[in-house]
């Protein structure tokens, strides 16, 4: 294949590619290795990529490259990228066309065409969209304690609240805003199943509807940024989850009050209990693999890996209920245990299904993402219950934390220990 490119137009594309990838959830390092994979196979070594989470700054020089008509020597460009929403399915297709590009199956032409392609892909549909919200919802409003009325009220719930996001929230607010006004409606939506008779446990309910709300993208992104050394990258990225974690309690504070006016008092409520009918290991793990699988359709994962993404979310939450209930670990270490046991799954799968890990973490770790911590602290707090509040928060966050560590240790694992036999063209 000719290699002569104008080295300008090579460092284009590679930062086409870089700018598909990191709007759509790719994490820091991904982004580097993938900018370069493309340009050193179309000859430009001299290329350097220095990647945050909202920018890319992209240099290079010609050096021995051979130059093209008035090819400049040098090449600059920086380009701003907001943080938007998730979609895998760009993430998997890019990564997907760097290893093509390096098994010489696209010109620099065909690639930036493919790429072109990859940009303007459609999201899932609506609809799909929607019973992925539905889904998760119920699904973890199982996994933290539920009954079947409970998730039959989250799945309602779930549903409705991921149509106001799509043809409302996305498009004229905020993300702040639309952040608070998510929760808040979710909040709303759950308090009038509740007096309606639809759904005897209001904490369950509301705790199933706002995971679809949850930042864990952002919160496992960040963790992994930290991990490979991207400092800036990762805090900004935790710092964005951690502003979406407090919208989530703002919403929830709000909607807690409004009915409060509304109905004289606040509800009182108890601390989360695990209801006998779905406390089984069978119900639970059943309900981490809808719930993880559905979150895979929010998250525009590929539908061929909706199945291993479930099993792994499954997988995970197995784990802690193991080490929970029968070998008396606490929460958080437990929690560690698992993401520390997805993490690694999650490599392992990227290796066997050529399948950036990504995919399988950022679906994989949700069972775990302390998200019934954020309704309870918030709860107390607007109850005036400031030592329950503050014991909530601290459970909250020693649960992040852990989840944090598991990660990062599994991160650090050299890859060889997950493909010994690597071959040119794996994809983890």
């Amino acid at each position: 294949m000719n290699r002569n490119y104008d080295f300008s137009e090579v460092l284009e594309v590679a930062a086409a590619a870089g700018h598909i990838l990191l709007e759509n959830g790719a994490e820091i390092s991904r982004v580097e290795d993938i900018m370069t994979r493309i340009a050193s196979y179309y000859g430009v070594d001299s290329g350097n990529f220095f990647v945050l989470s909202n920018g890319i700054f992209t240099t290079g020089s010609a050096g021995k490259m051979k130059k093209i008509g008035s090819q400049a020597a040098s090449y600059a460009n920086v380009e701003f990228i907001p943080i938007k929403g998730i979609r895998l399915d760009k993430v998997v297709a890019v990564n997907d066309l760097s290893y093509e590009i390096a098994a010489g199956k696209h010109t620099l032409e065909s690639a930036s065409k493919r790429l072109e392609e990859i940009r303007v892909m459609r999201p899932k549909p609506l609809w799909e969209q929607v019973l992925g919200s539905a889904f998760g919802a119920a699904g973890f409003c199982i996994v933290f304690g539920g009954g079947w009325m409970d998730a039959a009220a989250a799945f309602a719930v779930g549903g409705l609240l991921y149509l106001f996001i799509l043809l409302v929230s996305s498009r004229y607010l905020s993300k702040i805003v639309g952040g608070i006004c998510n929760a808040l409606l979710a909040t709303l939506l759950c308090l009038l199943t509740y007096r309606i008779g639809f759904g005897p446990h209001l904490s369950n309910i509301i705790i199933g509807a706002i995971m679809p709300l949850v930042p864990g993208v952002p919160f496992v992104n960040g963790v992994r940024d930290l991990a490979n050394s991207d400092y800036i990258a990762g805090i900004t990225r935790l710092t964005d989850a951690m502003l979406g974690f407090f919208c989530i309690a703002i919403g929830v504070s709000v909607g807690f009050l409004l009915d409060g006016v509304a109905a004289g008092g606040l509800i009182p409520l108890t601390y989360i209990t695990a209801q006998p009918e779905t406390a089984g290991l069978l119900a639970q793990v059943g309900a981490a693999f809808v719930g993880t699988a559905a979150f895979a359709v929010l998250f525009g994962v590929p539908d061929k890996e909706y199945v291993t993404s479930g099993i792994i979310g499954a997988f995970g939450w197995l784990v802690y209920l193991l080490l929970v209930r029968y070998v008396a670990f606490t929460p958080s270490v437990a929690t560690l245990a698992a993401a520390f046991a997805v993490c690694l799954t999650a490599r392992k799968m990227a290796v066997l299904r050529r399948c950036p890990g990504t995919v399988y973490l950022l679906c994989g770790i949700f069972p775990l993402v302390p998200g019934a911590g954020i309704f309870w602290f918030s709860y107390y707090l607007i109850s005036s219950q400031f030592v329950l509040s503050q014991s909530a928060g601290f459970s909250a966050a020693k649960i992040a934390i852990a989840i944090v560590l598991g990660i990062i240790l599994a991160t650090e694992l050299p890859q060889r220990l997950f493909s010994p036999l690597r071959k040119k063209g794996d994809r983890g």
